[in-house]
């Protein structure tokens, strides 16, 4: 497909994970609902709690925090 080859998903998730969340310009912004279902998954499985009005970067830092607890990451 050459240069201009579209990403999955899942490529641009990933490609957005190795961004620091605190300089994403939208980090500031509420949790999207595909971040809270995956960190509510996480969480179930390490036995923690969700904290109630996260942000995208929060719930990014807490997503690679439960990942490496789960062993998901």
């Amino acid at each position: 497909m050459g240069v201009y080859e579209r990403m999955s998903e899942n490529e641009q998730v990933n490609q957005n994970a190795e961004k620091d969340p605190e300089k994403w310009v939208t980090g500031d912004e509420p949790i999207t609902g595909p971040q809270e279902s995956y960190l509510n998954t996480l969480a179930q499985e390490a036995d923690k709690k969700v904290p109630d009005g996260l942000t995208k970067a929060e719930a990014s830092e807490l997503i690679g925090e439960l990942q490496g607890k789960t062993g998901r990451g």
